[in-house]
């Protein structure tokens, strides 16, 4: 459990913790360990949950049971996702591959501003047609200056000499540090792991929103803010928003409303760009100055240190920016993927353990905990493991739930694969997007 034994050791997991882990991996088709890396993910989140709840007075010994079937379907979500029995359309005709003049490029546009900024850039709908005419590199930098994604496709030799590479290696898995010094909060009476546990998740796209969706199933009252400018696809949030609310506020202009939940919240979870969130007041160490006690997390796709700190990134171009895609391809020639986007989910699982890990270490120590991943930080330590020889597998039949959502669709979605003493089989149905008060005490 190399993946495992790695954040055991950046969380202060005892290592004896791992001997309880029995699990059973997916079948995957990859040229790397991505299936071992699913699986120590959810291991490693539900020991860290079982060791909140043992925090609290309740000892388990019980083995962690993962199911290989379940960690396929939870990290292959989109392909179970079912909103009355339809399948979504999930992907954007403009995110893909492309070839330009000297190699390899990956583009996202999924949401429309993206989109649109990748239309401006290139001056056509036709990516192909556009990108031909473009180096790569040069591409990728106009990109960035622009604002739209896009990643020259690098081999892993291209992406280690890269400064940000050098930047994130220097860094561990999961990092937790304090940001200020403040006195130890109580737990309540809550049985459940993470009961009266307060979460306000201002993240957005597969990795935050797993990790909240972590938290809310171990018990934490979980609230989800999003800017009213920047509208989620209906099935996104669907997808992962399973036991939480949802609420619209303005950060800027409704500031005074965010503040009045901060000063009520135990953890904030975050997983937009640092310099976007520092513009609100939202690094580590000012949240700690004005709410001292409060858990921050933050999840990057390039960390919060080097040059691309500040730079925009999904798991596809994180994939595709550190060798990843090179490494599955079939032809040494054309970019691959992996079979899910599992930097996204394991990252979710992962900094859901570092939360749960960072409200014992408060509640026992005092202090503002911070904890930060990044997710490639987590592409290099799945390229580090051991290769593994690619076997093609058939696409399996995966498991799945179903769940009426309040005032909405029949929802058929992956379920739980976190095994934390007392864990729910089913998660608590979501909600739809947006459509609650922007407070505790609804």
């Amino acid at each position: 459990m190399p993946f495992a034994r790695a954040a055991a050791h950046a969380l202060g997991i005892p290592p004896e913790q791992l001997e309880r882990v029995e699990a059973t991996a997916p079948a995957w088709s990859s040229h790397l360990p991505v299936a071992e890396l699913a699986v120590d993910s959810a291991a490693v989140a539900s020991l860290a949950i079982d060791l909140t709840a043992e925090a609290r007075g309740s000892v388990s010994s019980e083995p962690v049971r993962i199911d290989g079937a379940r960690v396929a379907a939870s990290f292959a979500s989109d392909r179970v996702l079912r909103v009355d029995g339809k399948k979504p359309d999930v992907w954007s005709p403009l995110s893909g591959f492309w070839r330009t003049a000297d190699g390899w490029v990956r583009t996202h546009g999924n949401y429309p501003h993206h989109a649109e900024r990748l239309r401006r850039l290139l001056g056509t709908d036709d990516i192909a047609r556009g990108a031909a005419g473009w180096a790569a590199i040069d591409l990728e930098q106009a990109a960035i200056e622009r604002g739209a994604i896009v990643a020259a496709v690098r081999t892993e030799e291209e992406w280690r000499a890269h400064p940000q590479a050098q930047a994130v290696a220097d860094q561990p898995l999961i990092t937790l540090t304090s940001a200020g010094e403040a006195s130890a909060r109580s737990w309540t009476s809550d049985a459940t792991p993470l009961g009266g546990i307060r979460v306000l998740d201002l993240t957005r796209v597969i990795a935050g929103p797993v990790a909240t969706r972590d938290l809310a199933h171990a018990g934490a009252d979980v609230l989800r803010i999003d800017s009213p400018a920047l509208p989620e696809f209906a099935w996104q949030h669907l997808d992962t928003g399973h036991g939480k609310r949802s609420a619209l506020l303005d950060l800027a202009a409704d500031r005074e409303a965010f503040e009045a939940l901060l000063a009520q919240s135990d953890v904030l979870v975050t997983g937009y760009r640092p310099d976007a969130l520092t513009r609100f007041g939202l690094d580590a160490g000012d949240l700690a100055d004005r709410h001292p006690g409060l858990v921050t997390a933050r999840l990057s796709a390039w960390g919060s240190e080097g040059p691309w700190a500040h730079r925009r990134g999904f798991d596809s171009i994180v994939q595709a920016t550190a060798g990843i895609a090179m490494r599955e391809s079939r032809d040494d020639e054309t970019p691959g993927a992996l079979p899910v986007q599992a930097l996204d989910h394991a990252a979710g699982h992962l900094l859901a353990a570092a939360v749960a890990t960072a409200l014992v270490r408060q509640r026992r120590d005092g202090g503002s905990p911070h904890v930060e991943i990044a997710l490639a930080r987590v592409a290099q330590e799945l390229l580090a493991a051991p290769a593994v020889t690619r076997t093609e597998h058939p696409e399996p039949d995966l498991p799945s739930h179903v769940t009426q959502v309040a005032g909405g669709p029949s929802l058929t979605h992956a379920p739980p694969i976190l095994a934390f003493a007392g864990a729910p089989d089913r998660f608590a149905p979501p909600r739809p997007w947006g459509g609650d008060a922007a407070t505790w005490d609804a």
